[in-house]
């Protein structure tokens, strides 16, 4: 099977983390193609951030899907563009932050999602209540620029090790949720050190992927997600009329 995972932002080492996470976990039988957008944000932080990333992101799951990708992951713990990416899809669409939580909840009664900025704890926080979750998880940022992530001399990674001690001690956590995909790497190295269960997006979207595909599920096109009515777009969103990204 093949499972596209795009990062909708347009830092491609970024990209190689996710893509390096997703195969350390994916099946055998499963190949992971993984993208960067190609035009965007550098880093998804905060909702300015996130809506100006949703063109290149369709863009890319749509490229995906007529190469012949079965299902597609968005690799932003905002679950950018998701709503808008699974109307236009006829294949399944997965956010990091929907399944890490799900995965999560199978696991723990309580946890806590460790984030990177305050900008990005309210939209993380909305999510959360979104997918039911508020009564069990709590949503922490550790003052993290994203692209600190991958930067050895920016403390980033000490910082986060703070948030997930603290989240440990405040929240009585059960379990750890990384908030950003460019934390992918790092939830084995967390794991073992703080001796929790610590969930990465990636990872678990990847697993729930493959899991779609092995059942023949796919996102229902009655209500919600049903396909876009044809109706031309103007301006510098043309090509983005319903069907055209499609066709590309």
């Amino acid at each position: 099977m093949q499972i596209l995972v795009v990062n909708p932002n347009t830092t491609a080492s970024m990209t190689d983390t996710i893509a390096a996470a997703a195969r350390s976990v994916a099946g055998t039988r499963t190949e992971i193609v993984a993208v960067t957008s190609s035009m965007g944000p550098v880093s998804i932080e905060g909702y300015y951030d996130e809506a100006l990333a949703v063109p290149g992101l369709l863009v890319e799951i749509a490229a995906g899907e007529r190469a012949g990708a079965q299902a597609a992951i968005i690799a932003c713990f905002d679950d950018t563009g998701l709503d808008a990416a699974r109307a236009m899809a006829n294949i399944p669409v997965v956010g990091i932050c929907e399944a890490a939580l799900g995965m999560a909840s199978f696991i723990a009664q309580r946890f806590t999602v460790v984030t990177t900025t305050q900008r990005s704890w309210v939209p993380v926080e909305a999510l959360v209540q979104r997918y039911g979750m508020a009564g069990r998880a709590r949503v922490r940022a550790a003052d993290i620029p994203v692209l600190a992530l991958e930067d050895p001399a920016s403390g980033a990674a000490e910082k986060l090790r703070g948030e997930i001690a603290r989240a440990l001690d405040e929240d009585r956590a059960e379990a750890i949720v990384l908030g950003c995909a460019g934390m992918a790497d790092l939830a084995a190295e967390l794991q073992r050190a703080f001796g929790v269960p610590v969930i990465d997006g990636v990872g678990a979207a990847v697993k729930q992927a493959e899991a779609l595909i092995a059942l023949g599920l796919s996102t229902s096109k009655r209500g919600a997600y049903a396909t876009p009515l044809a109706k031309p777009y103007r301006g510098a969103l043309e090509s983005f009329a319903p069907g055209a990204v499609a066709a590309e």
